[in-house]
């Protein structure tokens, strides 16, 4: 483990951390951000993965990884069973670091029996679930008057159609809830639509998969901004930071592939008092699209855990929402210093194509192409590099197992 570096915030290394995870995503860059995060700060981190050459597993801050790979169709009995055997192995209370929604869901709700082995935020048991459910987090924004995107949660077909028709094309697709997105997704991720034969061609005749479908705000209308935090006790904001999406994979429905922190006073204060009305406790990543029609930034996605972008922002002492975390759960104060302007974050691959569409719709190469003094990459360090070799390996295999897919299909269709 290294020396704490100038300028990196004074955790507590007598109390590791642990990337906790449900689901397969080895080629995950937010994980790996968390374990760089706490491991240059001098924390002990344990990982949660699917196998030895996931590139997390690589990186020179873990300290041990724990393989057990899981598909979220476990049950959560034995979920928190395999949590409570690798937090014992670790031999000492530790700070759970969930990276996806169903993780999050885990710990909130079992909350007694997992705080043996972990220290944990105060979060009311069903808030993630709810918050992290695409129709719950609609309800609530209603009830509480949070701007959101008009929002059908269709059952049958018929609903369906009259869903496309009264919010209009392209429209937006969803998994409704958190582990249907696992055990029964209606989508491969957030997916945009632009045409009724194209909207019902997606499903078969009968009673659809959890789904959920969502105005699309035309993009020479809106700005896509993201706000992470970390809330402490009764959901008061430790940290709060945001940010504007500039790309995102697939186009404009997607992951976040380059962002720059930009503060926005507007953005934290809907935010920070958001979670002071619900008493959220713990790390948040915030969707927002701002709607130049009414002038209004609705919220589109609230995900109860840390981002995988969370590593574009810091305060000026070194602070990012995963130490906050840390500090906060192990009784030290989390310096409040403001945001830094003006960093930039690059998801690796997966900016490529998101340039090539970008190209293909302008016509002209994006801007921010070089790198600039303050870019954060998702996965190159020259400190540590084996996890970006390891990335670069499971991309290509990827791409060509598509490819050879692809091949096959054309050749089927021609015989």
């Amino acid at each position: 483990m290294r020396q704490r570096a100038p300028g990196d915030p004074f955790l507590d290394p007598a109390v590791p951390a642990l990337l906790a995870k449900i689901g397969g995503y080895p080629q995950h860059h937010g994980g790996l951000g968390v374990v760089r995060s706490l491991g240059r700060a001098g924390v002990t981190v344990h990982a949660v993965v699917e196998d030895r050459l996931t590139p997390v597993a690589l990186s020179r801050h873990l300290s041990r990884a724990f393989v057990r790979p899981t598909t979220g169709l476990e049950r959560q009995d034995e979920l928190v069973a395999a949590l409570l055997d690798i937090g014992r192995s670790i031999g000492t209370r530790s700070v759970p670091v969930p990276t996806d929604d169903e993780a999050a869901i885990l710990i909130a709700e079992h909350y007694d029996a997992l705080s043996e082995c972990f220290l944990l935020p105060r979060v009311p048991p069903g808030l993630p679930r709810l918050l992290a459910g695409k129709a719950g987090l609609h309800v609530l924004c209603e009830e509480l008057g949070v701007p959101s995107p008009r929002t059908r949660v269709p059952v049958t077909r018929d609903e369906l159609v009259d869903a496309g028709r009264d919010l209009g094309y392209p429209v937006v697709l969803k998994n409704r809830d958190a582990w249907t997105r696992l055990r029964d997704p209606a989508v491969g991720g957030t997916t945009a639509v632009r045409d009724e034969r194209g909207l019902l061609d997606r499903f078969a005749p009968g009673v659809l998969p959890p789904l959920l479908v969502q105005e699309y705000i035309p993009r020479e209308w809106a700005e896509d901004w993201i706000t992470h935090l970390y809330c402490g006790f009764g959901g008061e904001p430790r940290v709060a930071f945001t940010g504007l999406k500039l790309r995102s994979w697939p186009p404009h429905a997607g992951v976040t592939t380059r962002a720059v922190a930009l503060g926005n006073p507007t953005l934290v204060k809907l935010a920070a008092d958001l979670c002071r009305r619900i008493g959220y406790s713990g790390a948040a990543d915030l969707d927002w699209r701002y709607d130049r029609r009414d002038e209004r930034y609705k919220l589109v996605d609230f995900n109860p855990r840390t981002g995988a972008q969370f590593r574009l922002f810091e305060n000026v002492d070194g602070v990012d929402v995963v130490r906050a975390m840390h500090l906060d759960l192990t009784g030290r104060d989390v310096p409040r210093g403001p945001q830094v302007e003006g960093r930039v974050f690059v998801a690796g691959q997966l900016d490529l194509p998101s340039v090539a569409a970008w190209l293909r719709e302008e016509h002209r190469l994006p801007p921010g192409l070089l790198p600039g003094p303050e870019t954060e990459r998702a996965w190159l360090s020259r400190e540590d590099p084996l996890p970006a070799v390891a990335e670069a390996v499971r991309f290509l295999g990827t791409v060509a197992r598509r490819v050879g897919r692809e091949v096959r299909a054309g050749g089927a269709r021609r015989s």
